[in-house]
């Protein structure tokens, strides 16, 4: 049961993607992650309550709490990364860095838990890496250089952020057995409120220098979210469901966004794009094999 699950996860980040492209493109980063995430947060309460599972879901432990506390801290960061490279960088670019992220997963397993990659997961990461050096050739003609634009830095950073999230949601779900509701409720609770606390620390400080506009769309990167989520952990949930085989189908959805950069956002230089594209999609496809 946990493909369609996670198949459907990979779609709906998809059209995530695209929405969150479009809510953050020449508009200020900060007001639409509050604003994306209360939506976010708001449609899932009223979907358990239509359900009659949010007193349930609203039960959790001390520990639980701070638990999931640690998680949104984790989580928050990685997204403001995230959203300042969506508004800095094509979306052709921006979604391949972020879809590498089940190979950081699996380097963070094989840390935490001593696991030695076969020679085929480590010709699936290769492959990998040589596909980002694609993407440097492709993104130095459109005068983006990987080592020295803050976008570039801003999409590996919260792709790194990501990762470890994903390694720790394993941790809540199966080793700490928190229920699957209760940890996407209340880790959009808390996550609502540090980056609302963020964005009143940046105004207080006067950082705000981009003007926000209200966009259609970011609500529903909020809702298309708390539904790809909870795709995700229905999956992660199950027994005998590895994270990173998890992380990789779901990272699939890097071919979708591709299109949706050439298509919607009318993005350049994509026939280099798209052969970067199909190493790292390469890699991927290796190290499920592995």
């Amino acid at each position: 049961m946990w493909i369609p699950f996670i198949l459907i996860s990979a779609v709906l980040l998809a059209v995530y993607d695209t929405a969150k492209k479009h809510s953050v493109h020449a508009n200020a980063v900060m007001p639409v992650l509050v604003l994306a995430t209360a939506c976010g947060a708001f449609s899932f309460a009223l979907a358990l309550a239509a359900a009659g599972h949010l007193r349930d879901a609203l039960v959790i432990s001390r520990t639980g709490f701070w638990l999931v506390a640690a998680k949104a801290g984790i989580v928050s960061a990685s997204w403001v990364f995230v959203y300042y490279a969506m508004r800095a960088l094509p979306l052709s670019i921006a979604a391949p860095i972020r879809a590498s992220a089940p190979l950081w997963t699996l380097g963070g397993a094989m840390l935490l838990f001593h696991e030695i990659p076969t020679p085929l997961q480590a010709l699936g990461m290769a492959v990998i890496l040589a596909g980002y050096w694609l993407f440097s050739a492709a993104g130095q003609a459109e005068g983006i250089r990987f080592t020295r634009h803050t976008g570039i830095f801003c999409a590996f950073a919260g792709t790194l952020l990501g990762a470890g999230s994903a390694l720790y949601d394993k941790y809540l779900l199966r080793t700490c057995g928190l229920e699957r509701n209760t940890l996407q409720l209340w880790f959009a609770i808390d996550l609502t409120l540090l980056l609302g606390a963020a964005l009143c620390a940046q105004r207080a400080a006067g950082l705000q220098r981009t003007r926000f506009e209200w966009r259609w769309t970011i609500p529903v990167v909020g809702v298309l979210l708390m539904a790809a989520d909870w795709f995700y952990f229905g999956a992660l949930s199950q027994e005998g469901v590895a994270i990173s085989v998890l992380s990789l189908i779901r990272r699939s959805n890097v071919a979708l966004s591709f299109a949706a950069g050439a298509l919607i956002f009318r993005e350049r230089n994509l026939r280099r794009k798209g052969a970067a594209l199909a190493a790292i999609l390469a890699g991927v496809a290796l190290l499920c094999l592995a």
